[in-house]
């Protein structure tokens, strides 16, 4: 498994730029719900600092780091560059936490334009410490099958999932789920968080749960199986967003 910021999408890239450049739509794949995502998303991608290049085919966002667009055989390939820090600036800390992020954008952003490009998502996120262990490990998701293939597993949360493995690396696991969906599927990823000296000394991981079209009491249920478990293996954790 390796990590590589970059995606073969299936879809042109006008399409793709469009989910980069209307907030609106970066809302259905950037991170999660949060009452701070619209001003993260007007930070990143709309700050006087963003370049857009003239063919729509260059994106440099706040900080530096360039999405970039190629035409290819099925679909678009969409690579985001990271920028060069400085190390003793206040952001060399976070520079893996930062590409371990963007690794997680790009997924959704594929997920979001091959499975639900209209759709209107609803997520449920937490994160929790690493004094307890990996939720990868913990959950029973490390030994997926390799991307692409099929999978059927009962979660140690007690919830029964299939679907396609979505994506793998050196520490994220991202899967497709039939239930999370009232069509086509949803999409869980469960990351494991590289070690923040004197932020996140343990490191950690977070799990995001996006689901499309369920009732609420569907959701409901999906949401309290989750926290129950978070609960039960962090219980220093807070409750799910």
């Amino acid at each position: 498994m390796t990590n590589n910021l970059s995606v073969v999408i299936n879809a042109d890239a006008p399409q793709v730029w469009t989910m980069l450049r209307e907030p609106a739509k970066i809302s259905q794949w950037h991170g999660w719900e949060a009452d701070d995502q619209a001003e993260e998303i007007n930070e990143i991608y709309f700050k006087d600092t963003v370049v857009e290049s003239a063919d729509h085919t260059e994106l440099t966002v706040d900080g530096g780091d360039v999405f970039t667009l190629k035409p290819v055989r099925n679909g678009t390939l969409v690579s985001v560059t990271r920028s060069a820090l400085d190390h003793n600036s206040e952001w060399a800390a976070w520079d893996e936490d930062i590409t371990q992020g963007w690794l997680t954008f790009l997924q959704q952003l594929r997920f979001a334009l091959e499975r639900h490009p209209h759709d209107k998502r609803r997520t449920s996120f937490f994160s929790v410490p690493g004094t307890a262990g990996s939720a990868i490990e913990k959950l029973g998701v490390k030994d997926v099958p390799a991307p692409g293939e099929e999978y059927s597993l009962t979660l140690s949360t007690g919830e029964e999932i299939s679907g396609r493995v979505w994506f793998k690396s050196n520490h994220q696991v991202g899967l497709t789920v039939h239930s999370y969906a009232e069509h086509n599927d949803g999409l869980l990823i469960v990351a494991d968080q590289p070690v923040i000296e004197d932020v996140r000394p343990d490191g950690g991981s977070l799990v995001i749960i996006s689901t499309y079209g369920l009732g609420a009491h569907k959701l409901e249920s999906i949401r309290a199986l989750w926290d129950e478990w978070r609960s039960e293996n962090y219980p220093s954790s807070e409750p799910l967003h």
